[in-house]
């Protein structure tokens, strides 16, 4: 989940608050700081700060948070650049200055997944001991025959049911194997990693 981390000195306190990309707010779609509780989502007690100061939200298309200026008399200095009007992207590190309060950004953690690949997985099964069809080779999708020396990479794979032809699968974010679904609590049975975050891939049935 995308999410942003701020922290600022408030009331004799540090504070900290993470913004998700699609958390409940009073306005939809974005996070506002202010004073004013009943139109602000960070309410905050510095009296430097307007009541309805400025907005923070997540650009889907541009896979950033930005944050926008509510409070012309008041405009906030953003990487101590003045933003007067429209939006200046956040970076981990950056600093918004509101009235006199100081907010930092100490993490910015945006999950870059990309869309589902209808690609074969890297490195297909073996082929049964004994089987006398050719097995279609997923790499070059050309015809290999089952006779000939299997190369030793293959020789490497675990001692796991290999993923169910013509279905999707879970493509492990590290090593770019194909597991079964099934694997998905369990982990990448290559190299353990959690497939949370893994690609559905569809396994192209053999010929």
């Amino acid at each position: 989940m995308n999410a942003l981390t701020l922290q600022w000195h408030d009331a004799g306190q540090d504070r900290t608050q993470n913004i998700y990309e699609q958390q409940p707010s009073k306005n939809p779609g974005t996070v506002r700081i202010g004073r004013d509780p009943l139109r602000c989502d960070i309410v905050v007690s510095n009296p430097t700060v307007s009541g309805l100061h400025v907005e923070i939200f997540f650009n889907s298309q541009q896979q950033n948070f930005y944050i926008r200026n509510l409070r012309s008399q008041n405009p906030p200095l953003v990487d101590r650049q003045q933003l007067v009007q429209g939006e200046l992207p956040l970076r981990e590190g950056s600093t918004i200055q509101l009235g006199q309060m100081l907010v930092k950004v100490i993490a910015v953690a945006i999950n870059n997944i990309p869309a589902t690949i209808l690609t074969p997985p890297a490195a297909p099964p073996i082929p049964p001991i004994g089987t006398t069809q050719p097995t279609k080779n997923l790499l070059n999708q050309q015809p290999i025959n089952p006779q000939l020396p299997i190369q030793p990479r293959y020789h490497q794979h675990p001692p796991v049911s290999p993923t169910p032809q013509g279905v999707y699968g879970l493509e492990c974010p590290k090593c770019h194997k194909v597991s079964p679904p099934e694997n998905l609590q369990v982990g990448c049975p290559w190299c353990g990693t959690s497939l949370a975050a893994a690609v559905s891939v569809l396994v192209a049935p053999n010929h």
